[in-house]
């Protein structure tokens, strides 16, 4: 223990980073299991479309849905999710809802601000695009 206080006295600078980094690792736990949206992995997703005909929202943009997109998959623009416009959505809001991203990031604030406008089924697809192509499953073009 004594050893570790003297590297940290030595080198503040990275026990600080070091610091922050679990820091940060410690909230991302914490609102993952506080959040109302929740993560789906691509065989709960699958079992979601098949089962309870949910819905696919892709958010990556214009040229990388025409790229390689799940099959079934809609996209929502870019305009629309910056001005949280998910008026045409409306017709889908009692549906499961899956938000797909490129890697699962940015989905997850485009899923929360669903919730907020009253769609009470959303989910982020865990990994995005990403896990999907990996786990080797189809993609439409």
């Amino acid at each position: 223990m004594e050893q570790l206080v003297e590297f940290a006295g030595n080198n503040m600078l990275l026990a600080g980073a070091w610091v922050v980094i679990v820091a940060m690792l410690i909230l991302s736990y914490i609102t993952t299991f506080t959040s109302s949206v929740k993560e789906v992995n691509t065989h709960e997703m699958t079992l979601l479309v098949n089962k309870e005909d949910a819905v696919i929202f892709d958010t990556r943009p214009q040229k990388e849905f025409k790229a390689g997109h799940i099959v079934g998959a809609r996209q929502i623009k870019p305009e629309e999710v910056r001005a949280k416009d998910f008026k045409k959505l409306e017709n889908v809001k009692d549906k499961p809802i899956i938000v797909v991203c490129a890697m699962g990031n940015s989905a997850r604030g485009i899923a929360a601000a669903m919730a907020k406008e009253g769609f009470s089924n959303v989910k982020v697809l865990q990994g995005g695009m990403n896990s999907w192509t990996s786990a080797g499953l189809p993609v439409s073009k």
